[in-house]
């Protein structure tokens, strides 16, 4: 099977601890994602690099920030700090990098088509946020039939509530994706059963 490693929003709004979407742990996903990316690379894999950014003016945000009807503040603008990637994330020189503007790396960014026209039929998803992005993406390449891998400890995720903390939203995430999506598995199990 040829492979491609998604590496989702590795971006500062992510990463900086006075960001309010401030994921803890983040230093070692971007680890884990690092030693997925190094050895992928090595083995030939395609890596692609995802980052989610809009206009200031909002005008490709779509529902982003008005989901239930009511208008919310703009985020992921262009040329602010918060979207520039962060510099422990370590991006091959041959990494395919695309702009995103929805949940799904496969929304509006033409990774389908770069996929298929590279053979490609398994992606191994990695990034920010573990229930937003990174499973938006799972669920939608498994939708287009492809084979997903979910490296769980290379993603992560803010807590959300005192009570839907990111080891419990990490939970509810891989019950539903394991139980139909995706194969769900560390990465120290991605590395030892990739074939790599």
């Amino acid at each position: 099977m040829a492979r491609a490693i998604l590496v989702i929003d590795v971006q500062k709004v992510y990463t900086d601890p006075a960001s309010p979407l401030h994921c803890v742990g983040n230093a070692d996903a971007i680890a884990n994602i690092n030693r997925i990316v190094a050895a992928a690379e090595a083995a030939g894999d395609l890596v692609v690099h995802v980052r989610h950014v809009h206009r200031r003016d909002g005008s490709d945000a779509g529902r982003m920030f008005d989901f239930s009807g009511e208008a919310g503040e703009l985020g992921f603008v262009a040329g602010t700090e918060e979207v520039e990637d962060d510099p422990r994330f370590e991006i091959p020189a041959g990494a395919l990098t695309i702009t995103k503007q929805r949940y799904s790396s496969f929304v509006g960014t033409g990774l389908e088509q770069m996929l298929r026209e590279r053979s490609i039929d398994r992606i191994v998803v990695t990034g920010f946020m573990t229930n937003f992005c990174c499973e938006a993406t799972a669920r939608h390449g498994h939708d287009l039939d492809f084979f997903v891998d979910f490296p769980l400890d290379a993603t992560g995720c803010p807590d959300l509530s005192e009570t839907a903390t990111q080891e419990t939203i990490k939970a509810g995430t891989t019950a539903t994706l394991a139980a139909g999506f995706a194969r769900v598995m560390s990465t120290a199990e991605w590395l030892a059963g990739s074939g790599i």
